[in-house]
């Protein structure tokens, strides 16, 4: 069975930019993909949950290929935690189902709302990079259906250029029909957390470095609109999975994933500099002493977000843009600091300032997004020229550092900085499926 929808109305999570698209087409089973394929008369793009937050899950003018009713799960070991499902399978339902047997995810990021074939395409990360590294270290294979009807089995031994090439590819490879990675065991559902109250950048670096090898998982939130004294200001959190067992299933997952809905587009006002610099005073100071150490449900700690369906619409109608860097690690770390104090100069702030520190372990994909040294993701509200030109600005001072930013988040980079952000991207052009294309990648590469 395949259903195809017409003029589909479809956005990234940032809900910009806005663009039309020329329809839906969604295989039901594996065996239709191909036949779906051929359905569209024009380039399709592969689209899971469409949680990226710029266009790389846009298809402007042309068709999304969904594979959310790719969900079916092949086999699991219960020995050694291999996991083979199909590509539309989200990681929510990998909670729902594996937790209460005693296994989670090797890697997630903020959100649980990820297809495994999304999580593949845009290699993700998570707090625990420095330990683990992404997404696509704990692939062990998968099966990729490109547009002529060939079928890819890849793996690190085996067709290895394709398999470097579609993870943190962007879905620009083929469709990813099925995927077999490892599960990590857990004792429970909880998380033994700490969270610490640091007063400058200094003091960042210096909690990171010594939770680096007791702490599994690690991230921080900024205050990005501190006064001068206290940029990078902000609360560190730490934490590892709890040994104490759970026996009640019913509390290995949360009944109500979602229990509150934002229920309308934001006014202009919910977004003000003064609304964003009063938010961050008061998150800063929820936190009375400076350490504090409590034991967690996995939900709250990973994917705080996650509990308030369409958080997006918190960003009004214009929508917001998330921009995310990597820069290399330094003695004094001036990339970062600069950074900071462009964006507190700018009073463009946000309520949403993630900083951690990435390991060492190389990414498998040519396009992958991490690498040894800092990151710092910010959302910022869609104000329109004074916010392209400050990222502008950022742009710069990253490629300057030997950075790079994440296509998965972006909405605007020119291809000057998306080519030097990724030097591999002409040789990955040689493995684009001829009918595969997205707004992003029309955008970003050089005609």
């Amino acid at each position: 069975m395949i259903f195809m929808q017409d003029n589909p109305d479809f956005e990234s999570w940032g809900r910009f930019p806005k663009v039309s698209h020329r329809g839906e087409i969604a295989p039901h089973q594996a065996g239709k993909v191909n036949a779906a394929i051929n359905l569209a008369d024009s380039l399709i793009l592969p689209r899971g949950m469409g949680r990226s937050y710029g266009d790389s899950c846009l298809n402007e003018n042309g068709y999304l290929l969904s594979t959310r009713w790719l969900n079916k799960f092949y086999a699991f070991n219960s020995e050694n935690g291999i996991l083979r499902c199909e590509a539309g399978v989200t990681l929510d339902e990998i909670l729902q189902l594996f937790v209460s047997k005693g296994w989670f995810l090797p890697v997630t990021p903020g959100t649980k709302f990820v297809s495994v074939g999304g999580a593949i395409a845009n290699d993700i990360h998570g707090k625990n990079h420095h330990k683990a590294g992404s997404f696509g270290n704990h692939i062990i294979r998968f099966e990729m259906l490109r547009s002529d009807g060939t079928r890819i089995i890849c793996s690190k031994d085996s067709n290895t250029d394709w398999y470097r090439a579609t993870i943190g590819g962007l879905g620009l490879t083929g469709v990813i029909l099925w995927a077999e990675f490892k599960l990590k065991p857990i004792r429970g559902p909880y998380i033994k957390m700490e969270s610490i109250k640091f007063e400058s950048l200094n003091d960042f670096f210096q909690i990171s470095n010594e939770s680096e090898q007791d702490f599994e998982y690690t991230v921080s939130w900024l205050d990005c609109l501190s006064n001068n004294n206290g940029i990078g200001r902000g609360i560190f959190m730490r934490g590892n999975h709890s040994d104490k067992e759970e026996n009640n299933p019913l509390k290995m997952v949360p009944k109500n994933p979602t229990w509150k809905t934002f229920p309308i587009d934001a006014p202009s006002f919910f977004l003000s500099t003064n609304t964003i610099k009063a938010f961050n005073f008061l998150y800063y100071h929820k936190q009375f002493k400076k350490y504090q150490a409590s034991t967690v449900h996995y939900d709250p700690f990973f994917y705080p977000l996650d509990k308030i369906k369409h958080w997006n619409r918190m960003y009004g109608k214009r929508g917001f843009l998330q921009w995310q860097c990597v820069v290399p690690k330094t003695g004094r770390n001036g990339a970062i600091r600069t950074i900071l104090q462009e964006i507190s100069k700018s009073r463009l702030g946000s309520f949403l300032v993630v900083l951690k520190e990435f390991g060492d372990l190389p990414s498998q994909g040519m396009l992958s997004f991490p690498m040894p040294g800092i990151t710092l993701a910010i959302d910022f509200p869609n104000v329109g020229e004074q916010l392209f030109s400050l990222l502008d600005k950022l742009d710069e001072i990253v490629a300057a550092a030997g950075g790079k930013l994440y296509p998965a988040k972006d909405a605007r980079m020119s291809n000057k900085t998306f080519y030097t952000s990724f030097p591999e991207f002409e040789n990955f052009i040689r493995y684009v499926d001829p009918k595969f294309s997205s707004s992003f990648y029309r955008r970003v590469r050089r005609e």
